[in-house]
């Protein structure tokens, strides 16, 4: 579905439905943060309270760890907002050309 990191394609490569009609906007933003916020605050809560490390270390590994989250979860939010707007015909996914 998609071309390249976030770029959907116009149409399905293997069936030819058309894509361009998405509207994803912020929503696949707006759930990786949700979802790395919701991931993230309790793991460190945990590790602050049972080890104590260092908070330079502690802040470079929670940030790498953050950004590698996001990074990995945003493509796939994104494909998964195009699939669900594929799946209720909305934005024009559902009209008929004849």
């Amino acid at each position: 579905m998609m071309r390249s990191y976030l770029k959907v394609r116009d149409t399905c490569p293997v069936c030819g439905e058309e894509l361009f009609h998405h509207r994803a906007d912020d929503g696949p933003a707006y759930l990786t943060i949700l979802i790395v916020g919701h991931l993230m605050a309790p793991l460190m809560l945990f590790v602050f309270t049972q080890w104590r490390p260092d908070p330079l270390t502690s802040a470079t590994v929670f940030s790498v760890a953050c950004v590698a989250l996001s990074l990995f979860l945003l493509p796939r939010l994104k494909g998964v907002l195009v699939g669900v707007q594929w799946s209720k015909r909305m934005h024009g996914f559902g009209q008929d050309d004849g």
